[in-house]
């Protein structure tokens, strides 16, 4: 598998990286997908402190213990679990994230994160407070390389203009094009993309027709508007997985496509999408259909 650089980090990842929160929380099982996917030549494996209220981070840590030297391993900070467990608070203040990375590090087995992220934010936060943060944990040596995970304009600008971020981790996919017009500006500031959702929902696969039915539309499709152009992609005979992974890929900007993985049928057929060569005659016909959105919130 191909690998591209994460901004101008030095840290390079596999085009295709394991979005680990659709691991199974058995240790045992989610070790046999980890292991399949790196023998699939995947190396950028991303979770989270919030998932499975850290349960997550603590199944990756056991999956790659032995090979952690060979991986890249990301995570993300800023979501805040309640004493009782039933929920979640935000919370992106310098000692809460130089006090979680603690946590992180021990439910992960590891003495560095390749990759440590803010989980959201507003204009609200002080941003620059967080970043002083990852700016402090970076010189100390307990993580390699920071970014932020949004889909906020003004907060990625801000983060972006006022740090030494590697990356930008956004939803986008073929039916939700808003960051394609961020692209440029992105990695201006010498940070790339890594992509989330970007088979929306499983509505760029083989169940295509079958999710759009029982769906009530996606992003600005109505159901009937999602139902009528897939079934026009679908009318040319076209992989839908393949051509989704494709048109991700086509853009210099983007560093890995994060895909779920429960099962290991998933984990395959997400390597068999992005085996199978997709033209760029063919990726340009695509386009045609889809529709270009841009974000209309948070802007300024």
């Amino acid at each position: 598998m191909k690998k591209r650089e994460l901004g101008n980090s030095g840290l390079y990842v596999s085009e295709i990286g394991l979005g680990c929160m659709s691991l199974p929380t058995d240790k045992i099982a989610a070790k046999y997908i980890v292991d399949a996917a790196i023998d699939q030549g995947i190396s950028y494996f991303d979770t989270a402190d919030l998932y499975d209220r850290g349960k997550n981070e603590e199944v990756v840590g056991y999956s790659l213990k032995g090979v952690r030297d060979q991986v890249i391993l990301a995570t993300k900070v800023g979501n805040k679990w309640n004493s009782d467990g039933s929920s979640w608070s935000w919370d992106s203040s310098k000692i809460y994230i130089k006090n979680q990375v603690k946590e992180s590090l021990m439910r992960l087995q590891t003495d560095y994160i390749d990759l440590y992220q803010l989980h959201g934010g507003t204009m609200d936060d002080n941003l620059d407070e967080a970043i002083d943060a990852f700016e402090d944990l970076k010189n100390e040596g307990l993580i390699r390389a920071y970014g932020i995970s949004s889909i906020r304009p003004n907060v990625i600008k801000h983060f972006l203009e006022n740090s030494h971020a590697s990356s930008v981790m956004m939803q986008y996919s073929m039916l939700d094009r808003r960051p394609e017009e961020w692209l440029e500006t992105i990695s201006s500031y010498g940070a790339s993309v890594v992509t989330r959702g970007s088979l929306a929902k499983g509505l760029l696969t083989d169940e295509a027709i079958t999710r759009a039915s029982a769906s009530e539309g996606y992003g600005t499709y109505s159901k009937a508007e999602l139902l009528e152009m897939l079934q026009q992609l679908q009318s040319d005979s076209i992989d839908l997985h393949s051509v989704a992974t494709a048109f991700i890929l086509k853009n210099p900007q983007i560093s890995s496509i994060l895909a779920g993985a429960s099962s290991l049928d998933q984990l395959n057929e997400t390597i068999r999408a992005y085996k199978r060569t997709v033209t760029d005659e063919r990726l340009l016909e695509v386009s045609h259909l889809l529709r270009q959105d841009v974000y209309n919130e948070h802007r300024d």
